[in-house]
C-alpha cells in the first residue's frame, strides 16, 4: 500500500518534539529550506516554491515496510522511519479537503513564513496582547445561526465602536506589515490578523499555532452587538459562545488569552497557565485592585467551567494544546475562503 502526500506536507517538524527529527540535507536541492525562529524555538521547514498546497510534487511512503522508499533521496536521512509514518498519520486528519484539492492546516509555506517574518519585525512582547485582542474582536462577531461575522478583516472598519477602544494602535502596527507585503505578497487583513495573533502567542512563550491562509476580506463592517459582553454571567457567556460554535471547554481555553496583557494574571508578557491559577485564588474578592474582567470572575462560579480551570491550572501542556486547537477554530470561524 502506497500513500502519496504533497511534498509541501512533508516538511521538517523539528519543533514538535526532539524525538521527531528529520535531516533535510538530501532535499535541499529540490526544496527551499527555511529557518524560522519563533520565540526560543528554531523551525526549519522545507517548502515547494509554489504557494499552492496541492502541488503535483509528492513523495511515497511505504506503509508495509514503514520506511521511505529507497532512491527517494529522503529515506536515508530519516532518524526514525517508523516515526515518519506515525507523524504523517497524525497530521493527515488535520487536512481540509475541498474541490480544489488538499489544504494542510499545519502547512508551512513560503507566504506563511514571509507574513510571520513581517509581523516579527514590528511586534514586541509588549504589543502582543493588543494584537491577540484584535483577533478576538474580529473573529468574535461570528454568529453561527445568522451565518454572519467572523474572521473577515472587518475589524478595520469597526475601530470607533466602544468595545474596540484601543485597537487602533494594533491595526496601525499591522498596517506597516501589510503595506510592505502587498507590493510582492498581497495578504488579506483576515489572514494577517490571524497569523499575527498566532505570532503574539508564540512570542510570549505560548504554543506554536499553524494558520491556514486564503481568507477573503469583507469590505463593510460586521453588524454591531455581536461580541460577548464583559458583564455576562457564566450561563449567558456559555450560551454566547455556543451560538458561535464553541463548547464550554473552548470558552475556558480561549479565555486563557488573558494571561498576557494588563488584566493582572501573572506577567503581562508571558503566555502560560497563570490565568487559571490566579482565577482559583479569586484575588478580586479581597483586593481593592481590579484583576481580570467580570467575565473572568464568573467562570469560577460555574461548575462546568471550574472543572476545566482546574485542569488547565494543573496541566499547562493540556492548556497549550487546547488553546491551539480553539484558536485555529476561532480564526476559521465565518471565514470566506478564496477557493470556496
Amino acid at each position: 500500500m502506497t500513500t502519496r502526500f504533497s511534498s509541501s506536507f512533508l516538511f521538517s517538524i523539528n519543533h514538535l518534539s526532539s524525538s521527531f527529527q528529520f535531516k533535510t540535507r538530501a532535499i535541499r536541492g529540490r526544496h527551499k529550506i527555511f529557518q524560522y525562529k519563533s520565540g526560543a524555538k528554531l523551525i526549519e521547514a522545507s517548502s515547494i516554491s509554489s504557494l499552492s498546497t496541492s502541488s503535483s510534487l509528492a513523495r511515497n511512503i511505504n506503509h508495509e515496510n514503514h520506511e521511505i522508499p529507497s532512491g527517494s533521496g529522503f529515506g536515508d536521512n530519516v532518524l526514525c522511519r517508523r516515526r515518519a509514518v506515525t507523524i504523517a498519520a497524525t497530521l493527515f486528519p488535520l487536512l481540509k479537503f475541498n474541490r480544489f484539492g488538499v489544504h494542510a492546516a499545519e502547512l508551512v509555506t513560503d507566504k506563511t513564513l514571509v507574513i510571520r517574518g513581517g509581523v516579527r519585525k514590528v511586534m514586541t512582547k509588549g504589543k502582543a496582547a493588543g494584537i491577540l485582542r484584535l483577533v478576538f474582536h474580529d473573529a468574535g462577531t461570528f454568529d453561527m445561526n445568522e451565518k454572519s461575522g467572523g474572521m473577515n478583516g472587518s475589524i478595520v472598519y469597526e475601530l470607533d465602536r466602544p468595545e474596540n477602544a484601543g485597537l487602533k494602535k494594533s491595526v496601525k502596527i499591522l498596517e506597516k506589515v501589510k503595506s510592505e507585503l502587498d507590493g510582492t505578497e498581497p495578504v488579506s487583513w483576515a489572514d494577517l490578523i490571524a497569523v499575527a495573533g498566532a505570532e503574539a502567542v508564540s512570542l510570549c512563550g505560548g504554543p506554536l499555532i499553524p494558520v491556514q491562509l486564503g481568507r477573503k476580506d469583507l469590505t463593510v463592517p460586521d453588524p454591531e452587538g455581536k461580541l460577548p459582553e464583559e458583564t455576562l454571567n457564566a450561563s449567558a457567556l456559555k450560551q454566547a459562545f455556543l451560538s458561535k460554535g464553541f463548547s464550554t471547554q473552548e470558552l475556558v481555553a480561549l479565555s486563557g488569552a488573558h494571561t498576557i496583557g494588563g488584566k493582572g494574571f501573572g506577567s503581562p508578557t508571558v503566555f502560560d497557565n497563570s490565568y487559571y491559577k490566579i482565577l482559583l485564588e479569586k484575588p478580586w474578592a479581597s483586593s481593592a485592585s481590579m484583576i481580570g474582567l467580570p467575565s473572568d470572575h464568573v467562570l469560577v462560579e460555574d461548575e462546568e467551567c471550574l472543572r476545566w480551570i482546574n485542569t488547565y491550572a494543573d496541566d499547562q501542556r493540556k492548556f497549550f494544546e487546547d488553546f491551539k486547537n480553539a484558536y485555529i477554530k476561532l480564526v476559521n470561524s465565518g471565514a470566506m475562503w478564496k477557493d470556496a
